[in-house]
Order: structure tokens, then C-alpha cells, then sequence
């Protein structure tokens, strides 16, 4: 059965997280992904060494697609690069700022020179503005984007758990490029996308940045309990393991009142009646129902909230989700051989469903192969297909 995305010839030059994870979301939806890695490789490929001595980084973001090694200070690679653009549906690049124009690459030239190629550009801040020509990584981006102001706890602010700066502009390129490819149906024309890291979790930043704007708050570190919402957070049980509730209405907080804590009075408290007052009194809240928590072990207390219809969950330590039990995985095959298995993502498909996900590419695997089909005796096209 085809896949989605079959047909489609993806190049990406590309290295660390987000462009990888862009071109690896179509390779996973059918795309041919052509990655781009420089002589000695995308240096992914030494974040680490803890999967069968590879890296987790790289395995994770470079499944189903095609390793070539271009020196683009070569004139000849450059000319193979060309060719193979005007063949290809999109062209996808991450490299610091400036450097595609410096090598006559820019996308707007190469859109120019290819009607029908989508381009999307991934960067720390832009194409413009101050900071344009900064070198941004992840957590350069949770800091200077406020992101890390409002994560961890009291004075302590911290990085979130994983790049999700990265990771974010990633998914941002990833739909913005399928976007492109359905306006191209009905003009016939591709379009150049910027992603920047920045701008991606700018916009994931909006509530905090409305709050603090209109009505001058800023957001408190609570570590696991939600600025906005309580009760919302993490409460220690009678064993010593965390749980978390999560109350979302005044309707929820009076049945929580009622099956819960066991004091229906309290959901008319003028302090908690309302999810603004409950925020306003979250100290005094707390100090009510820490010690309702603490009656009972966890297990039994996620029974109560369950049985009362109230949000809750544990906090899952690495080893729990290990053993998840609404854990779905897929398997991978490493450069060395080994087959392991990795977390699946989040969406499946009714038809194509999750089981076919390719091989981790060695470097320059595919390098002579893809030499040869775009060899320069192929007749160039130059101004499209």
C-alpha cells in the first residue's frame, strides 16, 4: 500500500534536531529523505553513545532516510546539490545564518531558479531583527524566550526536561511544509517557510505573556502545581508517592469537595469557590487538602479519584515508563544491525499504521548510489520540472 507521502523527494541539509526531526516526519509519512551531511558527519551523530554505542539523538531523528556526504565548498558538490534540487519537492536547511547564501544557496535564488521547490529555512531568531545572526541552541532559546523564567520552582528557574525549543520548531516545519505542498496543488508553485526556534515557543509562550501584558502578573514558579489552575499539582500520598489532580471546573472542584476531601461545605468557601479564588488562595488550599492525601497510599487514592471522576496521574519515574502499560512502540534498526525498540509517535493512521519505519542511516551510506542517479551527465533541468 502507498504511502501518504510517496513520491515526494525531500533534501534536507541538516544537522542536530530540528530540520533532522522535520525531514524524518516525512520520511515516516513516505517521503524519500535525502539527508546532507558535511565530511565528517551530522555531529548528532556524537551527542552520545548510549544506544548499543550509538547516539539516542541521532537514532531517534534519522530513521528511513538516505546519509550522502557533500563538501559544499566543492564547486562539483555543489553542482550534484543542483541537480538534485531540481528534481526535488522541498529543500530543508538548519546551518548557522547566512551560510546557504554565502554558498549561493539561499532559498529565495533557488526558488527562483526551481518554481516548483518548497524551501523552508530553520533558525535560531530569523531572517531578520537584532539577533538574526545569533548561533541559538535549545537552551539558549528556553532562556532568552522567557521560557525557562517560568518553568521550575520559586527562585530556581529551570530548563523544561527536553529540547523543546527544537523540538517544537521542528513540528512547526513539519506542518508548515505540508501546508506548501497542498498550495502547490493549486498553483502549481512552491513557497519559502522560516521557522525559527524563537518565534515557534514565542508563540507557545502567549499565555504568560498576555497575563503579564494585560493584567501585570507574573506567572509564579510552582514546580509541579499550575500557575492558573488549583488545585492542579503534584500531592504527596500516605506511602510517600506523588500524585497529581487536576480540577478543571467549579462544577469538578465542588464533586472533589464532596467525594474527595469529604467536606462539602468547603466548595462554598468564599476563598475556593471560584477557580480565580482557589488561585489566590492556593497556600491555604494546600494546607487543606496536603493532609487528605496524605491518609491514604497512592494506589488507593487514585481508586477514589477515578471512582469520582476527577483527572489525576502518577509521577512516573524513566523505570515506570518503561514498563508503561499505554506504552506503544516501534521498531528501528540501528547502522550496526541491531533491531531496538523506540517510543512510537503520537499519531496513527488508519490505513499505513505505524510498523514500517526504516533504518538508521550510516554516514555517506546512499553516497555513490545517489552519485550516480544525479550524475552530471543527466540532462539538468534548470528552471524546474
Amino acid at each position: 500500500m502507498a504511502r501518504d507521502l510517496e513520491g515526494v523527494l525531500v533534501v534536507s541539509l541538516e544537522q542536530a534536531v530540528a530540520a533532522p526531526l522535520a525531514s524524518r516526519l516525512l520520511a515516516d509519512a513516505g517521503a524519500r529523505v535525502i539527508k546532507i551531511e558535511r565530511p565528517e558527519g551530522d555531529f548528532a551523530r556524537r551527542y552520545d553513545d548510549y544506544v548499543a554505542g550509538e547516539s539516542a539523538n541521532f537514532v531517534w531523528l534519522n530513521r528511513g532516510k538516505q546519509s550522502i556526504v557533500l563538501d559544499l565548498r566543492e564547486q562539483e558538490d555543489r553542482d550534484l546539490l543542483l541537480r538534485m534540487l531540481a528534481r526535488a519537492d522541498v529543500f530543508i536547511q538548519n546551518l548557522a545564518p547566512g551560510a546557504t547564501e554565502r554558498l549561493g544557496l539561499g532559498s529565495k535564488s533557488l526558488r527562483e531558479r526551481f518554481p516548483q521547490l518548497v524551501t523552508c529555512d530553520i533558525s535560531g531568531y530569523g531572517s531578520d531583527g537584532p539577533l538574526r545572526d545569533m548561533k541559538a541552541y535549545d537552551l539558549l532559546v528556553q532562556a532568552e524566550s522567557g521560557l525557562a523564567w517560568v518553568t521550575g520552582i520559586e527562585d530556581c528557574p529551570t530548563r523544561v526536561g527536553v529540547s523543546v525549543c527544537d523540538i517544537g520548531a521542528g513540528m512547526e516545519a513539519y506542518a508548515a511544509i505540508l501546508r506548501a505542498l497542498l498550495a502547490r496543488v493549486r498553483t502549481g508553485r512552491g513557497q519559502g517557510i522560516e521557522v525559527s526556534l524563537f518565534h515557534t515557543i514565542g508563540e507557545w509562550m502567549n499565555i504568560p505573556y498576555l497575563c503579564y501584558r494585560y493584567g501585570g502578573l507574573v506567572p509564579p514558579r510552582l514546580g509541579l502545581h499550575h500557575p492558573f489552575i488549583a488545585p492542579y499539582g503534584l500531592y504527596r500520598c500516605a506511602d510517600g508517592e506523588g500524585l497529581l489532580v487536576a480540577v478543571q471546573n467549579d462544577r469538578e472542584w465542588r464533586r472533589f469537595c464532596s467525594d474527595i476531601v469529604g467536606d462539602s461545605a468547603l466548595a462554598e468557601d468564599p476563598r475556593f469557590a471560584t477557580n480565580t479564588a482557589r488561585v489566590r488562595h492556593r497556600r491555604e488550599l494546600d494546607a487543606i487538602l496536603e493532609p487528605v492525601f496524605a491518609r491514604l497510599p497512592r494506589a488507593d487514592m487514585a481508586v477514589r479519584l477515578q471512582a469520582a471522576g476527577i483527572a489525576w496521574s502518577r509521577l512516573s519515574t524513566l523505570a515506570d515508563l518503561l514498563v508503561h502499560p499505554q506504552l506503544r512502540t516501534i521498531p528501528v534498526r540501528l547502522e550496526c544491525g541491531e533491531t531496538i525498540e523506540m517510543l512510537a509517535p503520537g499519531a496513527r493512521f488508519s490505513d499505513t499504521g505505524e510498523s514500517s519505519v526504516g533504518q538508521i542511516p550510516r554516514l555517506d551510506e546512499h553516497g555513490a548510489v545517489i552519485r550516480a542517479e544525479f550524475a552530471a551527465a543527466e540532462k539538468e533541468s534548470g528552471g524546474g520540472r
